[in-house]
């Protein structure tokens, strides 16, 4: 019996330059052997993920550090990057593999900085962000010599603050958020003229170790997270299932292929979705992730 069709967005989070050079031309390999297209969000500036080592001093941090096996996850490299010294920029070394991607996949910007923009985004002035997201989306444009049209803020930190100053670059839609529909935000009472197209679905690194899910049995798991007739967007990160979980990632693919899920970019999904929903974006904790993420508040999810 042939399994009916289930749609799904795949959205791969590119954060660092092991991320970039190593994992980026993996997960293109793994995507072309399976005929899948994916959205790559691409970090273009310095590589200070080292700086969230710092964080070990907070038990939560630690504590998922510890679960995740973030060493071998995610290598010295990644997690000494930019501790001591400036990290190197991202776009200048890693170029080809960013163009590698562009050949075949949606490309929007994750960050220009994104350790600051994930730990400072609060306390950044509009002007700042404004600075950050030209800097970066004018850099990854001279890399794949097209105009960027999707933004997904750093671990899902949005604020209003962010979504107003969004509103002066021409983006087709922005991944900013966790939820469970695609909307419209409002800010401050006022529907802002974007699109959201929220991750669904946990990541590897906020449900591995809890609940008796390991590396063996989490495609599983997360299989039979997906819906018929909602929104699905799965987000994978270069670092982990372009580099130490890329065995288990392209057995993923078989797995999903079997249950009729047909990944796709992001932007691949607007057309799919006959009404946009409007709702506010609300700072919230998510089970398995340090620190607070922005959260489709529900109620708002229909019009």
């Amino acid at each position: 019996m042939v399994a009916e069709t289930l749609s799904a967005g795949l959205r791969i989070d590119v954060d660092t330059m092991r991320g970039t050079e190593i994992g980026v031309p993996n997960l293109v390999s793994i995507l072309a052997e399976h005929g899948i297209h994916a959205t790559f969000f691409f970090s273009v500036g310095p590589d200070n993920m080292g700086r969230h080592l710092w964080r070990l001093f907070r038990p939560s941090f630690l504590f998922k550090m510890l679960r995740s096996k973030a060493v071998s996850l995610y290598g010295y490299d990644i997690l000494l990057r930019g501790t001591f010294w400036p990290g190197a920029l991202i776009g200048d070394k890693a170029a080809p593999q960013i163009r590698l991607a562009a050949i075949e996949h949606e490309i929007g910007l994750h960050a220009w900085d994104h350790h600051r923009e994930q730990t400072s985004i609060e306390k950044m002035s509009d002007k700042e962000i404004a600075r950050c997201i030209d800097r970066g989306k004018r850099s990854l444009e001279a890399i794949i010599d097209r105009k960027v049209g999707c933004m997904a803020a750093p671990s899902w930190k949005a604020t209003d603050t962010l979504l107003k100053v969004k509103e002066t670059f021409e983006l087709l839609y922005n991944s900013d958020c966790r939820g469970f529909s695609m909307f419209q935000p409002i800010v401050e009472g006022q529907v802002l003229d974007q699109y959201q197209i929220p991750t669904t679905l946990p990541t590897y690194d906020e449900v591995v170790g809890k609940n008796g899910i390991t590396a063996e049995n989490y495609n599983e798991y997360i299989l039979n997270l997906f819906r018929p007739g909602n929104l699905n967007v799965l987000t994978i990160h270069a670092e982990v299932e372009g580099i130490s979980c890329k065995g288990m990632f392209s057995d993923f693919l078989v797995d999903a292929k079997k249950k009729g899920i047909q990944f796709q970019p992001l932007g691949e999904l607007i057309d799919k979705n006959c009404k946009t929903a409007t709702a506010e974006i609300i700072k919230e904790e998510v089970p398995g992730r340090d620190g607070w993420v922005g959260l489709q508040k529900t109620g708002e999810g229909k019009n």
